[in-house]
């Protein structure tokens, strides 16, 4: 199959164009590289370097022999996006291309905004792009667990059946976002319902849990074909911060009391999901819906669990949350579809944390530390804009 990946230089993106190229697939990659401009931003940096797209292309040839087309543009540039998918001539496009940080998009207003701009027209750009060409393309798109909130119910996977005064109907799970970037992905997911519904789409919305790890089997054949690992309070997931503040000796720093519950898959799994996903198309007209998850833990439990396989002594720390959300609460979560499609999940062991430990200690002198503390609060919002601005294009 030909298959575009959208926000191919990016942390997920790369090694799942690397994945998909290494089953057989015809591969072409799209970045516009705002990630690397948010690292400048923010005057952080991946924790593991990484080279730029070209040498990453050129390397992955070298090693496996494939071809990976490269495309540098902007989604918001409606002309751009019809132009790549009329050339490349897609069977799937995998949409990984949207600010994907909910702190980033709570900074200020400007952040808002833009995330809610970049994200939102970026996809709808993409979907008038698919119809006029050709609307058997299988978009499959990334979501987030976080579009759901914790409801005090299971959580389906995207549709609920509803009795309501005597009769019922099948609707889309509703949703309780917990960030203007959550919500950006709320607006994709009705975008995309209402595309197939009436433009007959095919659709496979994946709402993806916290994703863990660095490395796949194509990405460690050669070190310049890394992936990103981020750390920083903006962009960094919580087990990423956990395994560096173990080994830099800092405290691991829980929000509130920590019983945050949220869904967790390995970095192998996502690539092998998004495989599962474009392998296996959505029919025309049908917008499916995958929770693209594995296992769920608290954020004190995953503290325990770092902890517990660090090698020296290991404090926690207790923070005032700076983002509003419940401290305890219900989480069941539905995640059956991509196991029947063959998916067999990497658990969370210890010994994947232990070779985080190795890989945070070989590059721990490309961490600055007070990146690890969160600067950005939900509660009182700022109106102004920041003295470093989002990219601009």
């Amino acid at each position: 199959m030909r298959v575009l990946v959208l926000g191919g230089d990016g942390y997920l993106g790369w090694p799942t164009a690397l994945h998909l190229s290494d089953r057989g697939h015809e591969l072409a990659v799209l970045d516009n590289f705002a990630r690397r401009g948010y690292d400048r931003e923010l005057g952080v940096q991946s924790l593991v370097p990484i080279e730029d797209l070209d040498t990453r292309v050129a390397v992955w040839q070298q090693v496996s022999g494939r071809s990976i087309t490269p495309y540098v543009g902007d989604l918001l540039d409606a002309d751009f996006v019809l132009e790549v998918v009329r050339e490349f001539a897609p069977d799937a496009i995998v949409h990984f291309a949207e600010q994907r940080a909910a702190p980033y998009s709570m900074i200020d207003r400007q952040h808002a905004v833009y995330t809610q701009q970049n994200n939102v027209i970026g996809t709808l750009n993409l979907m008038y792009a698919v119809a006029e060409i050709d609307p058997a393309i299988h978009l499959v798109k990334l979501g987030t667990m976080g579009e759901y909130g914790t409801p005090n119910i299971d959580i389906e996977e995207g549709w609920l059946d509803v009795t309501h005064n005597g009769r019922t109907d099948r609707m889309l799970y509703p949703k309780k976002p917990g960030s203007f970037y959550h919500l950006s992905k709320v607006h994709d997911s009705h975008n995309l319902e209402f595309g197939c519904r009436v433009w007959g789409l095919r659709v496979t919305d994946l709402n993806q849990g916290v994703v863990y790890g660095q490395q796949t089997d194509q990405t460690v054949l050669d070190p310049q074909l890394a992936t990103r690992f981020d750390y920083d309070a903006v962009f960094g997931t919580v087990l990423n911060r956990f395994v560096i503040q173990a080994v830099l000796g800092e405290p691991l720093t829980v929000y509130g009391a920590g019983g945050q519950t949220r869904g967790f898959l390995d970095i192998r799994d996502t690539v092998e999901c998004i495989r599962l996903a474009v392998e296996n198309p959505a029919d025309a007209g049908e917008f499916r819906v995958f929770n693209q998850m594995t296992e769920s833990y608290s954020v004190r439990e995953l503290a325990d669990k770092v902890a517990e396989c660090f090698p020296g002594p290991v404090q926690v720390e207790h923070l005032d949350n700076p983002r509003v959300e419940q401290a305890e609460h219900y989480y069941n979560v539905k995640h059956t579809g991509l196991v029947d499609l063959g998916l067999q999940p990497h658990l969370l062991s210890d010994t994947l944390i232990e070779s985080m430990f190795n890989i945070v200690a070989a590059h721990k002198d490309r961490v600055a530390p007070e990146a690890l503390l969160p600067t950005v609060r939900w509660q009182i919002p700022a109106s102004t804009s920041s003295p470093t601005p989002p990219p601009t294009r």
